[in-house]
């Protein structure tokens, strides 16, 4: 079920928006009579990054490039390049 509040009385009654929201129901906000925008509850997916992933995958938000290809290896070889770099950039 959505309810509709225009941004004045939204803004107004925002306790009772959020209680409606935290209750299941979602909240459009309307300016001038016309919907701009919609407030619902968080839903609670995956927590690991490789779960998100493949969630996002199975919605067709992002499709995957198949298998790495290499693994990523080091870009600085000797040892205090960051310092180097950082000496560098405050002289």
């Amino acid at each position: 079920m959505s309810l509709v509040y225009s941004t004045y009385e939204a803004k107004a009654r925002f306790s009772e928006v959020i209680r409606q929201v935290r209750g299941g129901k979602t909240v459009t906000v309307s300016y001038r009579g016309e919907p701009v925008a919609e407030i619902r509850a968080i839903r609670r997916g995956p927590q690991t990054l490789e779960a998100r992933l493949d969630e996002l995958e199975r919605q067709g938000i992002i499709a995957s490039s198949g298998p790495a290809k290499a693994p990523l290896a080091a870009v600085g070889r000797r040892p205090g390049a960051l310092k180097r770099f950082l000496d560098e950039r405050n002289e």
